[in-house]
C-alpha cells in the first residue's frame, strides 16, 4: 500500500509539472492563445486619445519597431493609417481604426480613405493585435479567431522588416459600411457589417518573407 501511496505521488508530480511547463511555454501557437487582455481593454470613446497613440514604437525581440506605413505619426512615426493604438499586454494591442487616411501634402489626414460611404473620421473598427510568427499552423490557426491579416513591423533605425515576426489584427466592426479604399482600393470594395470582419483584407493564407528592405 505505501508503494501504491508513493506511486499516486510521483504521478501527480508529473502531472503538476507537465501543465506548469505547458503555462510556461515559449510556443507562440500556446502563449496567445488567450485572448483576455485583449477583451479587457474598454474602448469607452470614439476619440482618437485616451492613451491611444497614432505612431506607437513596439519593442520586439530587443529592438524597437513601427507598423509599416507611412511616417504620418506626430514627429514622423510610421503607422498604418487611420489607427490608434495602445499595450494591452505582452506582444498585444488593441487599436481603433478611423476613417481618414496618412498625412496629405497640405498637412492634414486624407479624408474618407477607408470607406467612400461612411463619415470621415468614423470609428469604423476595433482592432486586436498580436505579434507572433507566421507558420501555416500558426496562420490557420489564427484565421479561424478572425486574426486573417498580418501586417509587418519595420525597424525603426533602418526601417528593416522584422525577420519572422508579424502583427496579426482582428478588425470588429462597429457599424455598415462599404470597404472600397485603403492601400489596396477594392473595386467595387466589401460590404461590412457589424463584428468580426472576416474580409477585412484577408492574407493570412501567404507566407510571411521578409526581404530586409526599406518599407
Amino acid at each position: 500500500m505505501k508503494n501504491l501511496n508513493v506511486l499516486r505521488f510521483v504521478v501527480l508530480l508529473g502531472a503538476v509539472g507537465f501543465i506548469s511547463a505547458c503555462e510556461k511555454s515559449d510556443d507562440p501557437l500556446l502563449s496567445n492563445l488567450s485572448e483576455s487582455s485583449l477583451k479587457s481593454v474598454e474602448v469607452k470613446s470614439a476619440k482618437a486619445d485616451n492613451g491611444f497613440v497614432h505612431g506607437i514604437m513596439l519593442e520586439v525581440d530587443g529592438d524597437a519597431y513601427y507598423l509599416a506605413g507611412p511616417p504620418d505619426g506626430p514627429n514622423g512615426e510610421r503607422d498604418v493609417p487611420g489607427h490608434y493604438w495602445v499595450v494591452a499586454g505582452q506582444n498585444k494591442l488593441v487599436g481603433k481604426h478611423y476613417n481618414k487616411g496618412p498625412v496629405g501634402p497640405d498637412g492634414n489626414e486624407m479624408p474618407k480613405w477607408w470607406s467612400s460611404d461612411a463619415p470621415d473620421g468614423e470609428f469604423l473598427f476595433k482592432v486586436d493585435a498580436i505579434i507572433d510568427l507566421w507558420t501555416p499552423e500558426i496562420a490557420e490557426n489564427y484565421a479561424e479567431r478572425g486574426f486573417v491579416h498580418y501586417h509587418e513591423l519595420v525597424k525603426v533605425e533602418g526601417g528593416s522588416l522584422h525577420p519572422d515576426k508579424v502583427v496579426w489584427l482582428k478588425h470588429i466592426a462597429r457599424t455598415s459600411f462599404t470597404l472600397d479604399g485603403g492601400p489596396m482600393q477594392p473595386d467595387p470594395g466589401f460590404e461590412i457589417t457589424p463584428g468580426v470582419a472576416y474580409n477585412f483584407m484577408p492574407n493570412w493564407m501567404m507566407p510571411y518573407l521578409a526581404d530586409g528592405e526599406d518599407h
